[in-house]
């Protein structure tokens, strides 16, 4: 039996210098023990000496941009047969360098799922953590107190870093704490519940902001429970008003709705609030569309537009440029804005899905309808926007928008051309897509359909009044 100690749980160099060299060795996974200090991490741990990790030696193995993707997510999740399972499908991938794309392996299904939960539980901790203000012998310094389920604190911290890098903080867990004095990370060891501090003035203007943009009928509480666990509740300070703003509902509805409206009231947050929610988009996992597209491609625009546009989902150049509408249909899409007389600056452009779905067939990726699986996924996205931006009018762009905003299937021929309600209130619109405008036979057909777009455009843009 080889044993591998490696230093840390989440140590991926470690566990990769230590996989060459058991490679290289011809070490199969069977006869290898994983273990970080001195604990065991693997069901063949019966009888091992312990020892110090091989050294890498070269190795004619090549592995994909898949599986060092792969094995960096599970590398981080909390199950103890983690270095197993990864050292096993990489003695495989001799044989056949293409099982990472295998989803239906079990053993590669099993390692998407450890790598999906910690995707999951860095998105809680960027979504969930709550910063407090204290003062210490250097000035102000905020603190926060998290519990991740897996070894993700340090491979989060630069999204901390980055996000809040002009201030001196620290951020406290079971395991580990990390310090930030606005130049260097520290690395320090588990804390407390009890070492952070449990409120300061500055959370009293995060509610006081929290407040007036939680609307309570466009608020689901089983989509809000599925996204905010209760777990997390007790670290957050804007929880505590849910029950009291969840029963005085009926009441306050109209008055909120006004007061959302004015941008004054709330300042800069409402455009603060939207750079948060775009941020955590770019790391969205909820369907397994982001496994293949470039990158997330969020909405566009001024958060105080008076119009949205909601498209079905980027295409090829979207996805590689990461901005809706630039392509084909986003071009006819700006020629129909120009001819309604809407400038695309005061608009705000998303589309209903975030990923791009295609087909591969050679070097080309040929776009692909989302399904009702997909469209829901997204569609909290969708409703978060709705809730920050308020427009006056929303368009629907083709069938898929359409479903996705009013939550089921509507037929463009029968909507078409009169004003709709959305189900949480706001008026809305529906058309076609401009893509469909680019599918269209022969010239004359498309010179019509375009000018009818353009008159639905008009009366949409009518309703802003």
């Amino acid at each position: 039996m080889r044993a591998v100690t490696l230093p840390a749980p989440d140590d991926m160099d470690a566990w990769r210098e230590a996989a060459r060299g058991l490679i290289a060795d011809e070490v199969p996974p069977d006869r290898v023990v994983w273990q970080v200090g001195t604990v065991a991490s693997d069901l063949f741990a019966a009888s091992a000496d312990p020892v110090e990790a091989p050294r890498a030696a070269a190795s004619p193995l090549r592995v994909s941009r898949g599986f060092i993707a792969l094995a960096g997510d599970a590398v981080l999740h909390h199950d103890p047969e983690r270095f197993a399972l990864l050292y096993a499908l990489l003695w495989r991938l001799r044989d056949a360098p293409r099982l990472v794309e295998d989803h239906a392996d079990p053993l590669v299904r099993r390692l998407e799922g450890l790598a999906k939960a910690v995707r999951r539980d860095i998105h809680k901790m960027r979504a969930f953590l709550r910063f407090r203000s204290v003062t210490d012998d250097a000035g102000e310094r905020y603190v926060a107190w998290f519990e991740p389920e897996h070894h993700i604190v340090r491979a989060n911290a630069a999204f901390f870093v980055n996000r809040f890098g002009s201030m001196r903080w620290s951020i406290l867990t079971p395991d580990v704490s990390i310090h930030w004095d606005g130049a260097a990370l520290n690395e320090g060891p588990g804390a407390a519940r009890g070492d952070a501090p449990d409120g300061d003035p500055i959370e009293e203007v995060w509610k006081t902001y929290y407040a007036s943009i939680f609307n309570p009928a466009r608020v689901k509480v089983k989509a809000m429970l599925k996204e905010m666990p209760r777990k997390y509740w007790k670290n957050m300070p804007e929880t505590a008003l849910v029950p009291q703003l969840l029963a005085g509902a009926q009441a306050r509805e109209s008055g909120m709705i006004e007061r959302a409206r004015d941008r004054a009231e709330i300042g800069g947050n409402t455009q603060i609030a939207w750079e948060a929610l775009r941020e955590e988009a770019l790391a969205c996992t909820r369907c397994h569309l982001h496994k293949h597209a470039t990158q997330t491609v969020f909405g566009e625009g001024p958060v105080d537009a008076t119009m949205m546009f909601v498209g079905e989902q980027p295409g090829d150049q979207e996805d590689l440029a990461g901005h809706p509408f630039v392509g084909p249909a986003g071009q006819v899409f700006d020629r129909a804005l120009a001819a309604a007389g809407i400038t695309r600056a005061e608009t705000y452009v998303t589309n209903a899905v975030k990923h791009f779905k295609f087909e591969p067939r050679g070097k080309r990726r040929i776009h692909a309808k989302p399904d009702a699986g997909e469209i829901e996924a997204c569609r909290w996205w969708i409703e978060q926007e709705q809730m920050l931006l308020r427009p006056k009018v929303t368009v629907a762009l083709g069938a898929t928008a359409a479903r996705s905003l009013f939550g089921k299937v509507m037929t463009i021929g029968r909507e078409r051309g009169r004003e709709q309600r959305l189900p949480e209130g706001g008026a809305a619109w529906i058309t076609v897509h401009p893509s469909y405008l680019l599918r269209l036979p022969d010239e004359d057909a498309r010179t019509a359909e375009f000018a009818r777009f353009v008159e639905d455009l008009k009366m949409a843009h009518a309703t802003v009044g």
